[in-house]
């Protein structure tokens, strides 16, 4: 917000200054050091920000809300929400890791974490910022991260760039992700958790009548407890036209998640890039909250009739691109995901 000044004279004596708030059009970017995280406003409305803190063990987006102000990610453990559940602390925002990598488990990485297991874990560490640019019409964030290990040796060398746009009532958000494997050989084993996922919001959850476990892959078992099904109303759809918890496992170049919050309609759309690795890519989305993209994880989603063991040799790079659009106010039409589609592809 910028501030312009009037300066009146009421008389030779005294001379009143009024100030008044002057509205910023577009995107605006705010280094804001102290909290860790780089702000990204449209029309002086927080949209999101790019949150680095240590404790989260990754760079994540958070809080990603709509161009009304409705906040579709879940608080917890950042900023807890009455209600919503507090299942998986590693759900954190909107990110981009994977459960093995060397047999470092970088999704499930947590404060939860003992520290006498954290040696098993990877964590993804913010290096820096290489750009910003901010008009009235889009964002551009460039950040780089180094993946390491417990001694703090790097696998991965991250260079992330990130395009926020609107487009009518659409906020959106590209990423782009290069991962260069800079010292050594690098697997990724084929495993269920990854790759890129947001933790939305608990009324865009699916209505459950009973609790669940999931174990991961070191047997470490979650209990997600049956929900107070008040509001809870989210739905997913697919490029393919499966909805609901139909969706997990399967494979689709798009999902949407749609779900009424307060008194509007809500939707998350994710969007997969052919240049991706394993496109269409499966969707690891689970009724719980859990929205999430992941090409590199093919046998359990397959059930066996498909395996994955993507590597890259030392100095060899990947890239991942991801188009998310946020909507509100009304239901994002499947003609119109085509549309963003194409236009993603470009």
């Amino acid at each position: 917000m910028k501030l312009f000044c009037v300066v009146s004279l009421i008389s030779l004596s005294l001379t009143l200054t009024v100030c008044a708030q002057k509205k910023t059009d577009g995107f605006r970017l705010v280094d804001n050091i102290d909290a860790k995280q780089i702000e990204v406003f449209y029309n002086d409305k927080l949209l999101t920000a790019y949150y680095y803190a240590d404790s989260i063990k990754k760079p994540i987006l958070f809080p990603i809300n709509t161009l009304s102000g409705v906040t579709v990610t879940r608080g917890f453990p950042i900023a807890p929400r009455e209600g919503e559940p507090v299942d998986h602390p590693h759900h954190t925002g909107m990110w981009l890791n994977y459960e093995s990598v060397n047999g470092l488990d970088f999704w499930n990485h947590s404060t939860a974490i003992p520290y006498k297991d954290r040696s098993h874990y990877g964590t993804i560490v913010h290096d820096g910022v290489v750009k910003t640019e901010a008009n009235k019409t889009n964002a551009i964030l460039e950040v780089t991260a180094r993946w390491i290990n417990h001694k703090e040796n790097i696998l991965l060398r991250e260079s992330t760039r990130y395009i926020f746009s609107v487009e009518g009532e659409n906020f959106i958000i590209d990423r782009i992700t290069t991962l260069d494997a800079l010292n050594e050989d690098v697997y990724f084993n084929d495993v269920k958790d990854g790759l890129f996922a947001i933790r939305v919001a608990r009324e865009l959850q699916h209505r459950s009548e009973q609790p669940e476990i999931f174990i991961d892959s070191k047997g470490n078992p979650t209990t997600v407890p049956a929900i107070n099904n008040k509001d809870v109303n989210g739905e997913y759809l697919s490029s393919e036209g499966l909805k609901g918890n139909a969706v997990w496992g399967t494979r689709a170049r798009w999902v949407s998640l749609v779900g009424i919050m307060g008194n509007e309609i809500v939707s998350i759309t994710i969007i997969d890039h052919p240049k991706n690795i394993g496109y269409p890519t499966y969707w690891h989305a689970r009724g719980y909250g859990l929205f999430s993209a992941n090409p590199l994880g093919q046998k359990i989603f397959s059930e066996g009739k498909e395996k994955l063991n993507f590597m890259l040799k030392k100095d060899e790079s990947v890239t991942f691109r991801y188009r998310v659009a946020i909507r509100s106010g009304s239901e994002l039409a499947a003609s119109e995901i085509e549309s963003l589609t194409k236009d993603f592809e470009k």
